[in-house]
């Protein structure tokens, strides 16, 4: 933990930013940090999407409970209507 620490010290960043500028040279580096935005820039839209897909099945999955529940009291009361008119029930013969 103590070697992260480190890391809050502005002097430790100084230091890490001229190690990067003298390994990379000054000509890569907007280049690395291009890439670097493009990949975050692709990581926020696929977890836009991935969020958005989420909703999506939250929606069909309580579309479909709704409809379950429809068709489940459509059948008790044909049940329940077959049952005071005498006759047989749907599954008995």
């Amino acid at each position: 933990m103590e070697t992260l620490a480190n890391f809050a010290n502005p002097t430790t960043w100084v230091i890490v930013a001229i190690v990067v500028l003298l390994l990379f040279g000054g000509q890569k580096i907007p280049e690395m940090m291009r890439g670097l935005g493009q990949g975050m820039k692709e990581f926020k839209k696929g977890m836009n999407e991935e969020d958005d897909e989420l909703r999506r099945d939250r929606e069909a999955r309580a579309h479909d409970e709704e409809y379950e529940r429809e068709v489940r009291a459509r059948v008790e009361a044909e049940m329940r209507r077959e049952r005071e008119a005498g006759g047989r029930g749907p599954l008995k013969q």
